[in-house]
């Protein structure tokens, strides 16, 4: 089990000189983001210049953002996600470990950790959805706001659609995330990129999909699924990657991995002398 919690946020640039410059990019990562206990990663992601933030909710009662560019990149904003990471045997998935469809109350047995990632996944989205009050809302926060701990009551322009409410997302997250994200913020990413931590970012809650909740296990050598032979599991969905680099990186490793198990031998000859193609 993996998995992330995440915030979109959105920056808006300001367009006031002649000939307009495209939205600008970044990229900020730290591994010391202090949660009060220990240090965790955090980290930007999928950085969307002159992008938008959109729904990628797939029950009602649930709200996910994501964020995306058009082709132009031509809007007046830049969105990415804020990553803190969640270990597989982290004390934050304790409550989640033997909670079976997302916390409805029914439990499992002994492999009920094994979706404990997808537990926690689903209650950050439904927390986020009753705090933005349904109908695919988005609650949103002034990064100034989350680092103090306060309600934001009012927001600057936002990209998403469907409607936001200024809200006190730092209240769905486990504390110890909260605690991370808000010294990474501070102490590391507005250290590498001055300027980032203002009234005009902002938050909105949430992006929990950057990674699988769940891991296919999968055989070192063979790369085929544990059990079942012939499935070569790859890939994010799979929980192999985080990211479109990663995942295609994979891609290749399995690739090589069908071609050695079905391929055949390029030495074999058919019955006339000719070589045989590998399938």
């Amino acid at each position: 089990t993996t998995t992330t919690t995440t915030t979109t946020m959105e920056e808006q640039q300001q367009q006031n000189h002649e000939g307009r410059l495209p939205v600008a990019s970044y990229r900020l990562a730290t591994d010391k983001a202090f949660d009060g206990t220990t240090n965790r990663g955090a980290y930007s992601f999928c950085m969307c210049p002159g992008g938008q933030i959109v729904p990628a909710s797939t029950q009602d009662d649930e709200v996910c953002v994501n964020g995306m560019s058009f082709s132009k990149r031509d809007s007046l904003w830049a969105n990415s996600a804020l990553v803190v990471t969640v270990n597989p045997n982290d004390a934050i998935l304790d409550p989640y470990r033997h909670v079976y469809n997302g916390g409805k109350g029914k439990e499992e047995d002994d492999d009920g950790h094994v979706l404990a990632g997808l537990a926690f996944q689903k209650d950050m989205e439904r927390k986020a959805s009753i705090m933005g009050g349904g109908n695919l809302t988005v609650p949103v926060q002034r990064v100034t706001d989350f680092v103090n701990g306060v309600a934001s009551t009012t927001a600057p322009s936002s990209s998403y659609r469907l409607g936001i409410k200024p809200s006190a997302c730092h209240e769905i997250y486990p504390k110890p995330l909260v605690n991370a994200l808000r010294d990474a913020i501070v102490n590391h990413f507005e250290v590498q990129m001055p300027g980032f931590l203002c009234e005009d970012a902002l938050l909105h809650a949430v992006e929990t999909r950057t990674s699988s909740p769940v891991r296919v296990s999968r055989d070192a050598v063979t790369l085929q699924a544990v059990g079942v032979k012939g499935l070569f599991p790859a890939g994010e969905g799979a929980g192999f990657a985080g990211g479109i680099v990663s995942a295609a990186v994979d891609g290749m490793i399995v690739a090589d991995a069908i071609v050695r198990e079905f391929g055949g031998d390029d030495n074999d000859d058919d019955d006339d002398g000719g070589n045989v193609s590998k399938k």
